[in-house]
């Protein structure tokens, strides 16, 4: 799934070079992207724009691609922010560079121009967020145990809290793995089913006892029973665009060792 170039009325939202990106219409006028595998100088299972500092990458590359993302924006290198993310509910708020360790957490907001808040994904999903009109920003990464665990949630009642309007935010799905290449146990389907009847809908028949999970579906749906009204989900399966995109059950299946992380990124101003 190659990397389309962007309209120009996108492309104008970041610098004129800018790593190759993907960008939402759901997000228009707001300065986002989401990066995958291009444009960067890792080299290996990470070649090329490897964004993870969790990864066992030559950590100077890792903090040249993070350089480019951050320089995208114009914003400095300490200013593109992620947390540690540890598959949480957990969402925190933003306003200046972290002063030494980073918080535990999977989503962030702030209402702060010029700050460039980022999660890391690799087959989970990253959701950016924006109530343009009041200016605040949300970025979420929803794995599954996020999203079922309430991570959008925690978000959206941050930007809340932060003088966002629910009817104003509106919110991108950006590259993740998609049901066809998402494989799972019948145990797996249970604990959604248990959790609500109506999560049945997002699993269809893998082989034999297999299901598949429609992982940005569900996330969709979530958001819209959130009261989110503009939800768009960008058609881009990890899993199976290897050469533009990072996915961690990709180099499961191909004893890569590890894997690169892909970076969705969003700031205001």
């Amino acid at each position: 799934m190659p990397v389309e170039p962007q309209p120009p009325a996108a492309a104008r939202l970041l610098s004129a070079d800018a790593p190759p990106h993907w960008t939402a219409a759901a997000l228009a006028g707001v300065r986002h992207g989401f990066f995958g595998r291009r444009g960067g100088v890792s080299a290996g299972v990470y070649a090329s724009l490897n964004a993870g500092t969790g990864s066992k990458d030559d950590a100077a590359h890792v903090r040249e691609n993070r350089r480019r993302i951050a320089a995208a924006f114009g914003a400095p290198p300490d200013h593109l922010l992620g947390v540690h993310q540890v598959h949480s509910p957990t969402a925190v708020f933003v306003d200046s560079p972290w002063r030494g360790e980073r918080p535990q957490a999977d989503a962030l907001v702030t209402t702060k121009p010029g700050l460039v808040i980022s999660v890391l994904t690799a087959d989970c999903a990253p959701v950016l967020l924006a109530d343009a009109e009041a200016g605040v920003i949300g970025a979420a990464h929803a794995g599954w145990k996020g999203a079922i665990g309430g991570v959008l949630s925690a978000t959206i009642e941050l930007m809340l809290q932060h003088g966002a309007a629910r009817a104003r935010i509106a919110a991108a799905i950006g590259p993740c793995i998609h049901q066809g290449s998402y494989e799972v146990g019948p145990e797996f389907e249970q604990r959604f089913v248990e959790s609500d009847a109506s999560y049945a809908a997002f699993f269809v028949p893998g082989a034999g006892d297999r299901r598949l999970f429609d992982l940005p579906g569900f996330c969709a749906i979530r958001l819209k029973a959130l009261g989110i009204g503009r939800i768009e989900v960008l058609p881009l399966d990890t899993y199976a665009a290897p050469a533009d995109l990072f996915s961690h059950r990709r180099s499961v299946h191909e004893g890569a060792g590890d894997y690169g992380r892909n970076c969705a990124a969003i700031a205001l101003g």
